[in-house]
Parts: C-alpha cells; sequence; structure tokens
C-alpha cells in the first residue's frame, strides 16, 4: 500500500473504532464510553474520565468547547483569539501558536477524525456527549495524547426518521440556527443523518477608532453528513462528512486593558476545513476487524493588529510603531487504522484474556506563510514547510482474573519521522521511535464499587522552533515523556441515589516542553524549550445525587498541584502555566410542575500563571449560570444566562512593553472572559 495513502493518527481512530463491543451488558447503562478500545460503562472506566451528554450541552451550542469541558475537573482553557480554543488538562497543553509547528499534547477527537490541530472548529450542535480522559493515553492514543483526550461525538443516524431544529438569540447580536434530520434512506441498508448549524454573535470588544462593536465577532457555519451502509448482519461501513467554515475576527487586546480597542487593522481568526472519515466495521466469529481511513484540509488565517493602535494616536517623540502580523496555514493529514479486537469466544489463555492488536500510520503537513509589515525594519515574509510521519504498532490484553479482578497491559511502539524547511534556508530533519503503555488492575467489589490502579506512559514528540531570530542551539528541543499513575474508585450509594467519582494522580515529567518567548524590537518570538523534570499530583472528585425523582444535585472538584522539579533558577520549584491549584463545579436541576426545568451551577477556578516567561497571574472567579426549560410535547423553550454576575474574568495574559505613553514599559495585557451573556433557544424534536 501506499505509505501516502497509510498514514492514520491513531487519535483519529481510536474513537473511530470503539463504538465495537457495546455488548448487551451495558446497553442499559445510560453512560456509555466509546473513546477506549471497547466500550465501557461509565461505572465501568479505568482512569479519571468525565463525560457531558447532550441534556448538559443543550442550552451551550453557542459556546466553544474549551469553555464547556474548562468546566470539568483539572481541565482549563486558553484564549488569544476570537474565542478559546487550547485545552489543557493537568496543566499540560498548548496556549497558543504563532510561527513553530506544534504536536498536541491533548489530543481532539470529533466522530472519529483528528481535529487535535483544528480546535477552532470543534462547534458543539447535534453532538450526543463529549467524554474528556484524564492522563497519559499512550497505548490508545500515542502521540497525541500525552495529557489526556477530548472526543466528541454526534447524534448517529437511526432507522427512524429523527430531527431537531432549533433557533436562539442573544444580548451581542448573537444568533444561533440549527437543523438535523436523520433516518432510513434504503429499507434495511442505507442509513443518514445530516445537520446544519450557524452560530453568529458581534462579539464582546468595542473598537472606539473604527466605531464598530464586531472587530471581534463570531461567524461559524458547520455541516456534518453521515452515511451508515448496513452491509450485511457482519459488516457496517461508515461515512462521516464534516465541513466547518469559521470566519472569526479578532481584535482582542488594548492598551487600556479594557473592552474597548483602537486598533486601525483588527485581524482574523478564521478556518475552513473539510474532513471526511471512512470506517469498516466486520464481525468474525472469533474477533472484529475495524478498519479506518480519515482525511482533512484546512486553511486557516490568525492575524492582529501588533500595536494595538492607529497611526496619530501618540506624537512623534514618543517613538510610536506601527505593525501588524499575520499567519496564513494550510494543513492536510491522512491517518490509517487497523485494529483486531476479540470478541467472547476468541479469548485466549484458557478463555480468560480479550486481547487486541493493530498498526497505524499518519502523514502531515502544514505550510505557514507569515507577513508582518512593520515601520521598524522586522522581516516581513516568512514560509516554512513542515511535514510529520507516524508509523505504530500497538496492543493490549485484559486478563479476566477471575470475576472480580482484571489485569489490563497495553503497548504501543511509535516511529516518527519529522522535516523542516523554511525562507531562512533552515532545514531540519529528526526521527526516532517511541513507546508508550500501561499497566493496571481493576477489582470489582461489589456491583457498585469499582476500583482500579493504571500506571501509564506518554510522549510527545521533539521538534524544530521557527523562530527568525532564535540562534541555532535554539532550534530543537527533545520529545517528552511522562509517567502518570491514576487510582480510584467509582461507586453508587442508597440504590443509585448517589453516584461517586474519586481519583488520585501523579504524574512525572521527562524533558518537559516548555513554551517561552524572547522580546526583540515591539515584536515577540514564541520558541520550546526542554525543562529537565516536572511533576504533578492532585484529584479529581464527581458526585451526583439524586434525592427525589425532580432534583439532581451535583458536585465537581479538581485539585492539582504542578512544578518544575528541576529547571532554571527562576522556575524551580515554581508551578507551570495555566495550572490552577483547585477547580469546581457545583449545580444543581429541579423539575417542577411536570415540564418546568430550572438548571442552576457555579464554576469556579484558582489564580494560575499566565505564562513561563514572567510571573503575572490570573485572578480567581466563580461564574454562575441559570436555565429555565419549558417542555410542552416537541417543543422546548429555554431561557439561559451565563456569568449572571457580570464577574471580570482573563483567559489569557501576557507581559511586555507595548505602550509608547509610558515609555514602552513592561505591563500585564489580558484577555477577558465573556462577561454576562443571556439568551432564548426554542427547539422542535420530531
Amino acid at each position: 500500500m501506499n505509505y501516502r495513502l497509510l498514514p492514520l493518527s491513531f487519535a483519529a481512530v481510536a474513537a473511530l473504532g470503539t463504538q465495537m463491543f457495546a455488548a448487551e451488558e451495558i446497553s442499559l447503562d445510560p453512560i456509555v464510553v466509546n473513546a477506549d478500545f471497547r466500550a465501557k460503562k461509565l461505572s465501568q472506566t479505568d482512569g479519571s474520565v468525565s463525560v457531558l451528554d447532550e441534556a448538559q450541552l443543550a442550552d451551550k451550542t453557542q459556546l466553544s468547547l474549551p469553555e464547556v469541558v474548562g468546566t470539568l475537573p483539572n481541565v482549563n482553557f486558553t484564549a488569544g483569539a476570537s474565542k478559546a480554543k487550547y485545552i489543557q488538562i493537568r496543566g499540560i497543553g498548548e496556549r497558543s501558536q504563532f510561527e513553530t509547528p506544534i504536536n498536541p499534547s491533548v489530543g481532539l477527537i470529533i466522530d472519529g477524525i483528528d481535529f487535535s490541530h483544528l480546535g477552532l472548529g470543534a462547534t458543539l450542535f447535534d453532538v450526543k456527549q463529549i467524554e474528556v480522559l484524564r492522563g497519559s493515553q499512550g497505548t490508545t492514543f500515542g502521540a497525541n495524547g500525552m495529557a489526556g483526550v477530548v472526543t466528541v461525538e454526534s447524534n448517529a443516524p437511526t432507522k427512524e426518521t429523527q430531527g431537531h431544529i432549533e433557533a436562539g438569540v442573544g444580548n451581542y447580536n448573537s444568533y444561533t440556527l440549527g437543523a438535523a434530520v436523520g433516518g432510513t434512506l434504503i429499507k434495511d441498508r442505507l442509513l443518514g443523518r445530516i445537520s446544519v448549524f450557524q452560530n453568529s454573535s458581534d462579539g464582546y470588544m468595542k473598537n472606539s477608532y473604527l466605531g464598530r462593536e464586531d472587530t471581534n465577532n463570531i461567524d461559524e457555519l458547520t455541516i456534518k453528513t453521515q452515511l451508515r451502509w448496513l452491509v450485511s448482519d457482519r459488516h457496517t461501513i461508515d461515512l462521516n462528512y464534516i465541513h466547518a467554515d469559521i470566519d472569526n475576527g479578532y481584535d482582542a487586546f488594548s492598551l487600556q486593558n479594557t473592552r474597548t480597542t483602537q486598533s486601525d487593522q483588527p485581524g482574523k481568526d478564521s478556518q475552513k476545513t473539510d474532513a471526511v472519515a471512512l470506517k469498516s466495521t466486520y464481525d468474525f466469529d472469533t474477533m472484529r476487524m475495524v478498519t479506518a481511513l480519515t482525511h482533512s484540509s484546512t486553511g486557516s488565517l490568525y492575524s492582529y493588529d501588533e500595536d494595538w493602535s492607529y497611526v496619530g494616536a501618540f506624537s512623534a517623540d514618543l517613538w510610536p510603531y506601527r505593525g501588524f502580523d499575520s499567519y496564513d496555514r494550510d494543513k492536510t493529514q491522512t491517518d490509517f487504522d487497523m485494529r483486531l479486537m476479540s470478541n467472547k469466544a476468541g479469548r485466549i489463555f484458557a478463555a480468560t484474556t480479550d486481547w487486541t492488536v493493530g498498526i497505524y500510520g499518519k502523514k502531515y503537513d502544514e505550510d505557514l506563510q507569515r507577513y508582518h509589515p512593520t515601520d521598524y525594519g522586522a522581516q516581513e515574509h516568512f514560509n516554512s514547510s513542515y511535514t510529520s510521519k507516524n508509523a505504530a504498532l500497538y496492543g493490549q490484553l485484559d486478563m479476566h482474573m477471575n470475576t472480580q479482578t482484571t489485569v489490563i497491559a497495553g503497548l504501543r511502539v511509535e516511529k516518527w519521522d519529522m522535516s523542516y524547511d523554511d525562507s531562512n534556508s533552515v532545514v531540519i530533519d529528526n526521527d526516532e521511535t517511541m513507546v508508550g503503555g500501561k499497566v493496571g488492575i481493576t477489582y470489582d467489589r461489589t456491583d457498585t464499587e469499582h476500583y482500579y490502579a493504571v500506571l501509564s506512559r506518554g510522549y510527545k514528540p521533539g521538534g524544530v522552533n521557527a523562530g527568525t531570530t532564535l540562534p541555532e542551539s535554539e532550534k530543537r528541543f527533545k520529545t517528552e515523556t511522562l509517567w502518570n499513575l491514576d487510582i480510584g474508585q467509582n461507586a453508587s450509594f442508597f440504590n443509585e441515589a448517589l453516584i461517586t467519582r474519586v481519583n488520585l494522580f501523579y504524574g512525572k515529567r521527562r524533558d518537559m516542553q516548555v513554551k517561552l518567548y524572547k522580546e526583540n524590537d515591539h515584536s515577540f518570538t514564541d520558541y520550546l524549550s526542554n525543562a529537565a523534570k516536572a511533576s504533578y499530583y492532585g484529584l479529581e472528585a464527581q458526585a451526583d445525587y439524586y434525592p427525589t425523582e425532580a432534583l439532581h444535585l451535583f458536585a465537581q472538584l479538581g485539585l492539582l498541584h504542578a512544578e518544575f522539579d528541576e529547571y532554571t533558577a527562576d522556575l524551580t520549584g515554581r508551578a507551570p502555566a495555566q495550572s490552577p491549584k483547585y477547580q469546581y463545579n457545583l449545580g444543581f436541576d429541579y423539575t417542577f410542575l411536570e415540564n418546568w426545568i430550572f438548571r442552576s451551577n457555579v464554576e469556579g477556578r484558582g489564580s494560575y500563571y499566565f505564562s513561563n516567561t514572567h510571573d503575572q497571574k490570573s485572578e480567581a472567579y466563580a461564574l454562575v449560570n441559570c436555565s429555565l426549560n419549558y417542555v410542552y410535547g416537541s417543543w422546548t423553550a429555554t431561557v439561559w444566562g451565563r456569568n449572571l454576575t457580570d464577574e471580570t474574568y482573563e483567559t489569557r495574559g501576557f507581559y511586555f512593553g507595548n505602550n509608547p505613553a509610558n515609555g514602552y514599559e513592561s505591563e500585564l495585557y489580558t484577555q477577558k472572559g465573556d462577561p454576562r451573556t443571556f439568551g432564548f433557544t426554542l427547539s422542535y424534536d420530531f
């Protein structure tokens, strides 16, 4: 087979092939996790897992994915663009991208397609559930899952005709409009579903110089189609297609640190993606074979006014400057995975052990054109080309020692090749072999108490820094590895009136990849370096209590202690960026008068460092959100409000000099989170 067509990041396929073995024993469980090799009840998962279902997502279609999963324990997010699009788990994850090609620490899979580089396209309409797996996922997701993985699963085609239509309006001239319909196309042979969703808003910034209130606007169109061909009783073929057309503005920073900007050249934050996934599932007598091929093509533009002002804003004796920065990228990715998994009849070692074996490959290409016109003589044009190829073998054994105890052992060996060249005549090639895996044990003390301990090893490949001002010694950074231990309990009490999940974790990072930047004449160069050692430990706890049929109480808590163990004198012993010490989410759902539902929650997080290059921190904050639903037959009307107390909080922070009025003295500049928003949504299901 032509290797150029073979490549497939396992991260893209793991979700494609994981609905498999959702057997009868879990069919009655309301929550099934599909992101691992074999589908499991949430109560039987091994490791720290959170799930957001369709009901929890119903009033959040206008939000970004990172904002939504950021309510979960030890999951944080970063903006620095038109909206949040970078996710961190336990303090590990990217915060931005400029010149340097990046390999993701947190994998993002949408309907089996790897969107790890394409977070802006993760819209939430017609989504069945979101699964967040914390900790190293080295066996199942390889290089994309060192810190964890987020999978998004859309509603699948059904034999019965089903549909959903919704329209919403909100403040800041916001509106949403979506429709989804699916059902049988050819009786007993072909099922299909299509959804279309438009999300628009003027955004929360005002540009006083241009007299506009839409320079940081949201304009997002997503189309998803799915076909399921029932070839035979044993064979199913699925075809998914996603089109994301994101055309957002970017004008989020001001010299006064307010929501009013004075930029004369507002930027763009756009992404246009076309992605397709083809999956074949065939059941033999003793095993199942899942073969998946995915491909995505994306064009993106990220640009901004570098000086945050306009010509004439400052007198000439203050030495004002004018600058604009633009990053235009074309990305393509092709992924292939073939996996064999035993069923009960195919177990080995006296029918005690389930097995999984597979191969995967991936090819990723990224071409960058940077346009950086300034009046201070910076390099105006810069081009680069980056290619990576991955190939891996993986396998896992699930050994059932008795009816209560299972021992798990997984291994993944991945070969990675990278090549890079740019317009400054820099040419760098690199290749290496990386190893990940896990060993664990689970114990079911009773039908309602599940215990586990899992030790896993994840990895994130090294790479090349593309900064035009960096010396040769800083052009490369090394592969990072993470050893992670999770010990936890999933349990239910009082006839399932109380459901709890508690997880303790410890992680040791080697050659930790650290995001830094250097200032250079009003501009800066971001790059990655390696810290020798870093570690973290903490807790994730979730509880759901149903004292009556009408009332649901929930509480979620994340505690995190992370620090550099060995690095520079300034950073040793300090917490890495984006590592808040605590996060929580408390709330309730209450059904009254039969068809009214009131929901409310408070989500909060502690302060954290914005960057590894300075000691500026965010402020701790808490946000209050509420919604009121009225259900009448197939109609649902929802009034919702977020950040009802209009709390001011930050989602990104830079510390440098950019203001001529104070002599370019370094100061903290922040991007603000969403202010108070409210709206009304009307939907119809049939």
